[in-house]
């Protein structure tokens, strides 16, 4: 029960998401208005992090799943995406150097904000 409990929650906060996707004008999906929410609620304590814990664990781990449908649609059409192979597998790579680049990037400049702030040598190295 605890489990409904918890997904229930998930599933009202992406349902929030969707009703704001329907009332903004803009063109942000409705799954980033739920996360942008459920962040908003955990950060703030307004949903303890306790109360969907253990179900979001379960569904992160679960994730992987739900990537074998795109995977299978991908052989299926592999005669339609033969012929932009190359700019495809060219735009895949640099498009993860750079998303590797600013994670590092912003990585380190929450390091180093950190130990400004609390005037340590080795924080972030816990």
């Amino acid at each position: 029960m605890k489990y409904m409990k918890q997904f229930c929650i998930i599933m009202g906060v992406s349902f929030l998401g969707e009703i704001l996707k329907y009332l903004l004008p803009l063109p942000v999906p409705a799954s980033i208005y739920g996360l942008l929410l459920m962040f908003g609620a955990l950060a703030t304590g307004i949903l303890p992090l306790k109360q969907v814990e253990e179900t979001a664990d379960f569904l992160v781990a679960v994730m992987p799943l739900m990537f074998i449908p795109a995977g299978v649609g991908l052989m299926v059409e592999w005669e339609a995406l033969r012929g932009i192979l190359l700019p495809f597998a060219v735009i895949i790579a640099v498009t993860t150097v750079m998303v590797m680049a600013v994670t590092g990037r912003v990585t380190q400049w929450m390091i180093r904000r950190d130990q400004k702030r609390t005037g340590r040598k080795d924080a972030g190295k816990e």
